[in-house]
């Protein structure tokens, strides 16, 4: 298997995190006898430093070009004196756009090993595992007309939220499949007692819901689905969204846990299911070993290692599950 994937580290952690991501993949295309070809590209803040750019044009066109794209972090307070289409935001936003990243998949699941770590109890959150499937190039974040107005000394600023039907259809879509392969349970979030696309989004998703009559499908306000999300996890399976709701809900459930970036990358792009399977034990193994970098440690007591040092843990655990995977089988 070939993989031509381009690197954005970005701002901030990014770097420190992306470049332990790599190190990971290096590993399991090493085990499993692929060829990776990685390329790093500027984006964000950092790209505005070096290039002037939030999103240069060299690194559009290989984000264009590649397989898939890992993308660190983007965005820092240094740039806040900027207008919107010049912060590192601006982008994020348009790399979406481009790359026609309609589906935005944020799954979170809570390890029994960090469980302790999460501002919620662990009888709340221990056993969580919800996949949200937020649509990514429609709602506030890019509708038209939007603008900042001034009128006799006084200014109005205006956003515009617009949904169609086959934009809704295409996430809907999305959603249900994945439902199809864990719990078989969407519950789509809206504001349909207030917002016109909300109503239109219920609709949609109601419809579509038909042509899998394999799924349960239930519909929450959007502010019932954050208290429910904070009270009781377990409940969900896959949440499907709007952008804006996304972006919040999901942001709110980070803290039961976090996400595996590099196994969601040969999952969803490669359809790797054993190489993104052991990546996602080997984390797991090192988290019940007691390892934290100090962003999760509940305690000093714990095993606080660096971001470089958890980096080659979960390296070393990769390779050391997949023999075990290859042992399995050839017995």
């Amino acid at each position: 298997m070939q993989l031509n994937l381009v690197v954005l580290p970005g701002d901030g952690v990014g770097p420190e995190v992306t470049a332990q991501a790599v190190r990971v993949l290096r590993e399991v295309a090493n085990i499993y006898g692929h060829s990776f070809h990685f390329e790093e590209h500027a984006i964000g803040g950092v790209a505005i430093k070096e290039m002037g750019s939030p999103l240069p044009a060299v690194t559009l066109e290989a984000c264009m070009r590649a397989d898939a794209v890992l993308l660190g972090a983007i965005g820092s307070p240094e740039f806040d004196h900027l207008s919107s289409p010049h912060k590192p935001e601006a982008g994020l936003l348009q790399l979406r756009r481009e790359l026609g990243g309609f589906a935005n998949l944020r799954p979170v699941s809570s390890y029994s090993a960090l469980a302790g770590t999460s501002p919620l109890r662990t009888e709340i959150v221990d056993g969580a595992n919800i996949l949200f499937v937020r649509e990514l190039l429609g709602g506030l974040y890019f509708g038209e007309p939007r603008g900042i107005t001034s009128n006799n000394g006084t200014s109005a600023a205006f956003n515009t939220m617009r949904y169609s039907v086959s934009e809704i259809e295409r996430v809907a879509r999305v959603a249900f499949a994945a439902a199809m392969k864990r719990r078989r349970r969407v519950t789509s979030v809206d504001k349909a007692n207030v917002l016109e696309t909300s109503q239109l989004w219920r609709q949609t998703v109601s419809r579509i819901a038909l042509e899998y009559p394999q799924i349960e499908l239930d519909h929450l306000y959007v502010d019932a689905a954050a208290m429910h999300i904070i009270t009781n996890p377990k409940r969900f399976d896959v949440i499907l969204t709007e952008n804006l709701f996304g972006d919040i809900l999901s942001d709110e459930a980070a803290v039961i846990a976090g996400i595996a970036s590099a196994a969601m990358l040969l999952r969803h792009t490669m359809h790797l299911e054993n190489e993104a399977s052991d990546i996602e034990a080997a984390i797991e193994n090192v988290l019940d070993a007691g390892y934290r970098t100090r962003d999760i440690a509940a305690r000093a007591t714990d095993g606080v290692v660096s971001t470089s040092e958890m980096g080659q843990l979960v390296t070393e655990a990769v390779a050391e599950v997949a023999d075990c995977r290859h042992a399995y089988h050839a017995v």
